[in-house]
């Protein structure tokens, strides 16, 4: 990482954390010793003297750890992204790969809902363009010359004059240019 981009108090409390956050760590996990071991060593010879060192000393780990994470979780951060990364990479491969034929059926099955929808289409691999009756509104195959349902004819056969635009052979306006037909 360019280091001219992180700001320069930002670099500062980030050394700071990197150098006391071992030394209270290591205060820390010293005066738990003591407590612990002043409770140990009392056994049977009356109250532990320094019992207190462990109620001190284990706040003290965990801030001290705290520090020490906070100080290195940039460098922590950029590892396990370079580690995650490819993996997440081959795994979207993979899954690409594997789901490829389902993908194509969906998306097919989709355009098909498209056109009985009356949306127009592009013709898509494998797939027939469904179009719809200007009479009554029914799907037809894209070859049909004629309506299945009303019999009118589904091609477009109306030329505008203005930008010669086939359109339906009743509409009043151009599809492409928005003409007013006479």
């Amino acid at each position: 990482m360019d280091q001219n981009k992180i700001d320069p108090q930002h670099s500062a409390i980030r050394a700071i954390l990197r150098t006391i956050g071992p030394i209270v760590l290591i205060m820390g996990i010293l005066f738990t010793i003591v407590g612990v071991a002043s409770s140990f060593l009392s056994f049977g010879s009356g109250i532990p003297r320094l019992f207190w060192c462990a109620f001190v000393g284990l706040p003290l780990i965990g801030i001290g750890s705290m520090m020490i994470k906070l100080g290195y979780m940039g460098r922590i951060s950029r590892y396990m992204a370079d580690e995650m990364a490819p993996v997440a990479k081959d795994t979207i491969n993979y899954m690409a790969e594997g789901t490829r034929q389902g993908v194509k059926t969906t998306a097919r099955a989709f355009a098909e809902g498209l056109a009985e929808g009356g949306v127009p289409l592009t013709k898509a691999e494998g797939m027939e363009t469904k179009v719809r009756c200007h009479k009554c509104n029914s799907v037809a195959d894209e070859h049909a010359r004629f309506c299945d349902q009303c019999g009118a004819p589904v091609v477009k056969t109306k030329l505008c004059p203005e930008c010669n635009e086939l359109n339906d052979p009743d509409a009043k306006f151009c599809d492409n240019c928005g003409h007013k037909y006479k």
